[in-house]
């Protein structure tokens, strides 16, 4: 009995091992897209340096570069010949978003500059004549009518008077008082004094230097500030806050015809000048 059942089993197992087995096909998975990637990377650069100056120009088109690169593999990745279509929604988005960026922050630096340039360019544009009685004292009859034409005729800036005033953009009011010669150096040379005042009618500082100032000599040369040993209150450097005023001596070598006044260190030509 126990050798039938064993013959039995032994027949079953037989006839399981013997049985054809059934294999299921596994299908393979598509291979992650790599424009995708491409577009995702450069996204990635292009967002990371679209703050800097400058070089977010370079930026703006990596951007564009991205978001082709990122489209072109979900076109691939619809077709179903890749896998990857969060990694190239999400270079679209990156790429987007740096173009954005890039475009704000330009045009913030834009108007950054523009305003720096206008500040600049204020205190080299005069908005008023002279000083009303310096245009009072040019007329002969001293009449009313006769002030009201000289605020109204065009003024020569590169011409003016000792003792008129220039107002300018920035709200600086700039006058040169005097202009006197005769002072002897200590190597016997010839020095002139020359007077200024600098009055700030602006609501920010504004700064003031011997070195927006040159003197003029006959033949047309310019020169800066010269050494005088025996130099009293003379003009330096600093700053003017809203409201105050500065007064003080410049010393050139001599001989002046024009005391020129410079705005700013980038000027070409002078704000105004002054006859000697």
């Amino acid at each position: 009995m126990v050798d039938q059942d064993y013959r039995q089993q032994n027949q079953e197992q037989q006839a399981s091992d013997g049985a054809p087995q059934v294999q299921v096909p596994q299908l393979a998975r598509p291979s992650t897209s790599g424009l995708a990637i491409a577009g995702l990377v450069i996204g990635i650069l292009a967002i990371a340096t679209s703050f800097l100056p400058i070089v977010n120009n370079v930026s703006f088109f990596m951007a564009i570069v991205g978001v082709i690169l990122s489209i072109a593999g979900i076109v691939g990745i619809n077709r179903g010949k890749h896998s990857g279509k969060g990694i190239a929604v999400a270079g679209i988005v990156l790429g987007v978003l740096a173009i954005v960026i890039v475009l704000a922050t330009q045009a913030l630096f834009s108007a950054a500059i523009d305003q720096a340039s206008s500040d600049l360019n204020a205190g080299s544009t005069p908005t008023a004549a002279a000083s009303a009685s310096a245009a009072a004292s040019s007329q002969s009859d001293g009449s009313a009518a006769s002030s009201e034409a000289a605020g109204q005729a065009e003024i020569d800036y590169q011409n003016l008077s000792v003792g008129q005033t220039v107002e300018l953009k920035n709200g600086a009011s700039i006058t040169v008082n005097s202009i006197e010669g005769g002072y002897a150096n200590y190597d016997g040379s010839e020095i002139v004094c020359v007077n200024v005042t600098c009055v700030n009618g602006g609501s920010k500082n504004l700064s003031f230097s011997s070195y927006d100032w040159k003197a003029e000599d006959a033949d047309g040369a310019q020169r800066s500030q010269a050494y005088y040993s025996e130099a009293q209150n003379e003009l330096n450097s600093g700053n003017l806050s809203a409201g105050g005023q500065v007064t003080g001596n410049i010393y050139f070598d001599a001989p002046v015809s024009k005391i020129h006044y410079y705005g700013n260190m980038f000027d070409s030509s002078s704000t105004a000048a002054w006859v000697a």
